[in-house]
């Protein structure tokens, strides 16, 4: 798995315009719950997948985060799991049900 950063709110836009399926995971370098979930994820991710991981930090860029939470119409969280579907958020999740079992079926 190769996380792409997003630091702008332009990348945002740029995934949201796509029309491209994409997972974002919204990551907290302070939060014991966040680094867990990103454990955890890293541990689902057994195959080479085609569809880009993006993560953002939510300390570092907080407002590329909150404009993620406005694109996607999400409420902002983290830790949090989007999967972006043409344009849509079509599953989120957060704290500790962030997983990518739900959604693996959409990568193949």
């Amino acid at each position: 798995m190769n996380w792409i950063s997003i630091t702008t709110e332009q990348e945002v836009e740029g995934i949201k315009n796509s029309g491209e399926l994409a997972l974002i995971y919204k990551h907290s370098t302070r939060c014991m719950v966040s680094l867990m979930a990103l454990k955890k994820l890293k541990s689902e991710s057994t195959g080479d997948y085609s569809v880009p991981f993006y993560m953002v930090d939510v300390i570092k860029d907080r407002s590329v985060s909150r404009t993620i939470a406005d694109a996607f119409s999400v409420e902002h969280e983290s830790p949090q799991l989007l999967l972006v579907k043409d344009g849509a958020c079509v599953y989120d999740a957060s704290h500790e049900s962030v997983s990518l079992k739900p959604i693996l079926h959409f990568f193949e």
